[in-house]
């Protein structure tokens, strides 16, 4: 069930890794045990119009759903990778999703940049 909106706009702190709780059937894809296939599917996609209280609302319920899931890193980096366009994935809304994606880019940037230089001073 969806929660008043909060006064406050702050995002929920999301945890970078997670231990797995279990090892899993290595066979078995990581959804399978996603704690969203259970019950809360909802709360991770926005209706169309949704005001945003409510949107802020929903994305930090489905937070808290992620938290507690033991395939939340499994999760992130599959949204990350394809990329998924919306929705809360792996704790993240698209929104942080893009902000991680750029850090990511601007890193990989940073070190091809360090090990040209690296390449070139030795050379």
């Amino acid at each position: 069930m969806l929660q008043p909106p909060h006064s406050s706009l702050q995002v929920a702190e999301v945890p970078h890794q997670r231990v797995p709780v279990r090892d899993r059937d290595q066979d078995a894809p990581w959804h399978t045990e996603a704690v969203c296939r259970r019950d809360e599917a909802g709360l991770f996609f926005a209706p169309s119009k949704e005001p945003t209280a409510a949107r802020l609302s929903r994305e930090e319920a489905a937070k808290r759903v992620c938290a507690r899931c033991p395939v939340m890193v499994e999760c992130r980096e599959h949204a990350l990778l394809q990329p998924e366009p919306y929705g809360v994935w792996g704790g993240l809304t698209a929104a942080e999703r893009r902000v991680v994606l750029a850090r990511r880019r601007r890193r990989e940037m940073e070190l091809q940049k360090a090990a040209r230089g690296a390449i070139a001073a030795a050379g």
